[in-house]
């Protein structure tokens, strides 16, 4: 185990260490790990022991771009409870990862441009002290692979991905993911790239796509947008959706 020192600034010395079992989940899976905890030099009353889901979002402010941690999620694992001086104390939990939770790996590696993690805050003589971000990786969900590959299949390359401050319609969430391609195989007569976004939830998701004919999303006589449904039980719907959605595009802006 790796402990780090928390609670510096009060003289504590409690050292903690979270361990992921299971850093690799999916959107409504169960996240599940142990808070190890190991006393100073000194017993202390923990008041509680909370984890943040947290994820590093852009933010645009007028001319300004910067990049801000937000948490997503916060849940308690434990009360109050005494540590001893020296004493070594374990802390299982389980946490329901949100539907909407912005993907960060693909087939078993990171999404190049997330940073998704979890940190454990320790309540401790009045105060909360926060440890390092233990990193987090959110697979797709399996109606989410399925839109990932088809846009594989229609020559579309994967760019970057991130997430951008703010709320779509039908989204719970303080940020939303777009994940970037470039357009290729018949589609790069039609676009120059596109930005794909999802909104999931328990039963269906839906998928938002962006396209750009010239390099200008922020201009918006020259990007096109489409947003459809697909259920989770009948995944196989997105291809067909999906080609017609990008065809509806090109039609609007009289690409195609």
């Amino acid at each position: 185990m790796v402990f780090r020192k928390l609670m510096a600034a009060f003289g504590a010395g409690v050292e903690v260490d979270t361990v992921l079992t299971n850093s690799g989940v999916r959107p409504g899976e169960t996240l599940r790990g142990v808070v190890n905890f190991r006393g100073g030099g000194a017993d202390y009353k923990v008041e509680g022991i909370y984890l943040d889901l947290t994820a590093v979002v852009e933010v645009e402010r007028g001319d300004e771009e910067y990049k801000t941690t937000y948490g997503f999620l916060r849940q308690q694992v434990a009360g109050t409870f005494q540590l001893t001086a020296g004493a070594q104390h374990s802390q299982p939990f389980e946490i329901v990862i949100p539907w909407e939770t912005p993907i960060s790996a693909i087939g078993g590696h990171p999404l190049h441009g997330m940073r998704l993690g979890v940190q454990t805050e320790l309540a401790l003589a009045g105060a909360m002290d926060k440890g390092d971000l233990d990193p987090l990786f959110v697979n797709p969900l399996p109606a989410q692979e399925h839109v990932i590959a088809a846009l594989d299949r229609l020559g579309f390359g994967f760019k970057k991905a991130d997430l951008e401050r703010g709320t779509l319609r039908g989204s719970t969430m303080p940020f939303f993911q777009e994940i970037e391609y470039y357009a290729g195989g018949e589609w790069r007569r039609h676009f120059n790239e596109l930005e794909l976004t999802f909104i999931a939830g328990p039963r269906q998701m839906d998928v938002i796509l962006e396209a750009d004919k010239r390099g200008g999303f922020l201009t918006s006589s020259h990007d096109a947008y489409n947003r459809f449904t697909v259920r989770y039980d009948d995944p196989s719907g997105a291809d067909q959706a999906l080609r017609h959605a990008l065809e509806q595009m090109a039609r609007r802006r009289g690409w195609l």
